[in-house]
């Protein structure tokens, strides 16, 4: 799924990672512990998890790594195989969760939501897909198309798009009230006619 989602990708200059030197797609893959990028933080505009926390031993370090060296305003994709979808309904039984991808941990949309807050990120979106029919393969194409129009929860797969959470700054307007006026002051000195100028030069005599 990597070229054709890069392909698809606005952002030219691309990141791909593999866990071995053999798997290396090209001299620029990161060939590395996932959980510890050699990369500053704030430095990438988008992290894709392609079903990676499904398998790796370490998913919760996996996510604040993928979240950290994302920049501000930023994005985080994030594809998982749906536990409530017929897919999962067949890894009830122990010896289906045999090969992958059935054999790795599945997770719904809820629980992720969980462990974005922790390292506060927020779900904009959720959309569901790999739709087919009990029995059938999937590749459907009108099937998946109606699933996706009302992007119904009865998919095999998901895909989230997350973002860091924006703190709003709340503005309190400070009240100085002031006995002359009686109303709130703020950056403004009280207005002192001639008559109460005269007065107090008088009372000063």
């Amino acid at each position: 799924m990597a070229p054709p989602l890069t392909d698809m990708c606005p952002i030219r200059h691309a990141l791909t990672w593999s866990p071995t030197r053999e798997l290396a797609e090209n001299d620029a893959c990161l060939v590395c512990d996932p959980t510890r990028l050699p990369l500053p933080d704030d430095s990438l505009s988008l992290v894709v998890l392609h079903h990676m926390l499904e398998v790796a031993p370490e998913p919760h370090r996996l996510l604040q790594e993928a979240t950290r060296v994302l920049a501000d305003n930023g994005c985080l994709i994030i594809f998982g195989w749906f536990p409530l979808g017929l897919e999962g309904m067949h890894r009830i039984w122990p010896r289906s969760r045999t090969g992958m991808p059935r054999c790795g941990r599945w997770r719904t949309p809820g629980r992720l939501n969980d462990w974005l807050a922790f390292v506060d990120f927020e779900i904009e979106r959720v959309d569901y897909c790999g739709f087919r029919l009990p029995g059938r393969p999937p590749g459907n194409a009108k099937l998946e198309s109606f699933g996706r129009r009302y992007n119904l929860p009865l998919s095999d797969a998901y895909m989230i798009r997350a973002r860091p959470k924006t703190q709003r700054a709340q503005i309190i307007k400070p009240r100085l009230a002031t006995p002359a006026m009686g109303r709130p002051l703020l950056g403004n000195s009280p207005r002192v006619t001639t008559e109460q100028e005269h007065k107090q030069v008088s009372e000063v005599d």
